[in-house]
């Protein structure tokens, strides 16, 4: 049996059934307990975070009773520190780092997802790609993520070592999202990028960039990871959920209204409904980047049966400091507030 092969049967061994969290609260129906909350996201003009912006220009986190203060970092790690330092009451990030912080022995929990499939492409300069046939001609290039530790600087990990590579062969600059994205590889200033769109959609249309790896579909998660992978969600230190409940159901609800208005919405209406500026300059590219990722947005803001233990796998697979027989995967998510919101709305 190879490294690899023991190492997936250990995550698989890992990666039960995915149960509610040890404190499961009784259905709250009063008013929030905390109505001002500080919410941090990185890279909020992405496709990938497009629920919590839609949650945020139509009104469903007022209508929830909120009053939510959104401050926008570089990147998914950035807003992590911003949580575990306190300067902020929940995060819109990967779900990925829920495993990563109870693997360091700190507890945070997921109670609303916002993807499915984890919505993020790997992209070459072309005249670099020319020279790339497979991951282990990538090492000492530069990779332009949003910030180093953030997920998309994990799949760049995660695909230089199923070439054999160690985190370290290559550098990952970040680059934050959107229009930044774009200026570094116009200016050379990186040899790729792990991004979301539509910043990858639009480099794709300049024909500056040969895609590598693809997860803008669920076609394109079930080939790379054999099932949902999930991605963007809402996540809180587990005392968020205990002492303030209906806050965390405020937050879950209006997350949902926004996820299932995605699932129907025109991509016309979409572009009109987030900023200006999302947009780079370009509508028509925005609204077909936005229609090639809609099956990604999870319809109902609940875990898949298979993602924790997928997302575990592709972890394990880039990072020989995650040992999956440790982690419980049940205490990384909480489902009941997503259920709840699904049977209100």
């Amino acid at each position: 049996m190879t490294k690899v092969q023991m190492r997936r049967r250990a995550v698989l061994a890992a990666a039960p059934m995915l149960v509610a969290a040890p404190y499961v609260t009784k259905a709250q129906s009063g008013k929030p307990e905390k109505t001002k909350v500080v919410l941090a996201v990185g890279g909020k003009s992405a496709l990938y975070y497009l629920s919590l912006t839609i949650a945020e220009t139509k009104g469903y986190f007022k209508e929830a009773g909120l009053d939510v203060e959104i401050n926008d970092f570089q990147g998914g790690a950035k807003s992590l520190q911003a949580l575990m330092g306190g300067s902020a009451d929940v995060v819109a990030g990967a779900y990925e780092h829920t495993i990563r912080m109870q693997q360091r022995g700190q507890d945070i929990v997921g109670f609303v997802l916002i993807g499915r499939g984890m919505q993020l492409a790997i992209g070459l300069r072309n005249d670099v790609a020319a020279k790339v046939k497979g991951p282990a001609d990538i090492k000492g290039m530069k990779f332009g993520v949003t910030a180093p530790g953030s997920q998309t600087h994990m799949l760049v990990n995660n695909w230089a070592a199923k070439g054999g590579l160690k985190a370290t062969d290559i550098v990952a600059i970040g680059v934050g999202a959107g229009a930044s994205v774009v200026a570094a590889i116009e200016k050379g200033e990186v040899d790729g990028i792990s991004q979301a769109d539509p910043a990858v959609t639009i480099l794709e249309d300049k024909k500056l960039i040969k895609i590598m790896v693809d997860t803008r579909t669920m076609k394109g998660n079930l080939d790379l990871f054999g099932g949902a992978f999930p991605a963007a969600c809402l996540y809180a230190q587990p005392d968020l959920l205990k002492k303030t409940p209906n806050t965390t159901q405020a937050l879950a609800t209006a997350i949902v209204r926004a996820n299932q208005w995605l699932q129907t919405a025109a991509p016309a209406e979409v572009a009109k409904s987030v900023p200006e500026a999302y947009l780079l300059g370009d509508r028509a590219l925005y609204e077909k980047a936005f229609t090639a990722v809609r099956d990604t947005i999870s319809p109902d803001g609940q875990m898949p049966p298979d993602g924790p233990g997928n997302c575990l796998k592709f972890l394990a697979e880039g990072d020989p400091g995650i040992k999956p027989a440790g982690i419980k995967l049940a205490d990384t998510w909480n489902n009941e507030f997503a259920a709840r919101a699904g049977k209100r709305s």
